[in-house]
């Protein structure tokens, strides 16, 4: 029985991830990924970017922004999967965004439906627009674009 090839093409790779070709090419312009050349110049990638690409997706489905999945993913050591320790530290960092993100989105949900009722329209007294009144610290006038 032969072993698997040691790199994957790029149409091999998305289809094993479940993701298009393009988005492949998107991550690795963005330094998410990383692929070498073959000598027809065609791209290879690892078979350890088949975890990068699962946790990228992870962090994505979250709605962790790409530059922290980014900052995240360069903190791995390069040319390994990542193991359960490596993920455990990246969810741990992550844990407390989700944390702030999910009060956040509580916070609106049970003042929505006062706001909408309100009608105030007061940038300084809204406890949605203006929270914990950050917004005096830019000085008077509007601050939202």
């Amino acid at each position: 029985m032969a072993s698997p090839p040691k790199e994957l093409g790029v149409g091999e790779l998305a289809e094993r991830a479940g993701v298009a070709v393009s988005a492949l090419h998107f991550y690795e312009a963005k330094g998410l990924i990383h692929s070498v050349r073959s000598s027809g110049n065609q791209r290879r990638y690892a078979r350890s970017v088949l975890r990068r690409l699962a946790v990228i997706k992870v962090a994505q489905r979250v709605g962790l922004p790409l530059a922290a999945i980014a900052q995240a993913l360069d903190a791995l050591p390069s040319g390994r999967t990542p193991t359960v320790a490596d993920w455990r530290r990246l969810s741990a960092a992550w844990k407390l965004e989700l944390d702030e993100r999910i009060k956040t989105l509580t916070q609106l949900r049970d003042q929505l439906d006062g706001c909408i009722g309100c009608g105030c329209l007061s940038l300084r007294a809204c406890p949605l627009r203006n929270a914990q009144d950050t917004l005096a610290q830019e000085g008077a006038g509007p601050h939202f674009r």
